[in-house]
């Protein structure tokens, strides 16, 4: 009985992290930061990422950062 009690309690805390978020977090259209339109309307959209020589997507933080 005592076991049954202990498996009914364990198995919803072993598997409800195992699901995950179903959404992100916050919105791709979201801006980044507060000075993002200001940083728009002066310097145009920023790129967010650029493809290795393997093709694989990198974040720009040098492009993004060197503007300043």
């Amino acid at each position: 009985m005592r076991l049954l009690l202990c498996a009914m309690l364990l198995v919803p805390l072993v598997l409800g992290p195992l699901t995950g978020c179903y959404r992100p977090l916050f919105d791709e259209n979201l801006p980044r930061h507060q000075y993002e339109s200001y940083d728009t309307a002066r310097n145009g959209q920023q790129p967010t990422e650029e493809y290795d020589l393997f093709g694989n997507p990198q974040p720009t933080l040098r492009t993004r950062l060197n503007n300043r």
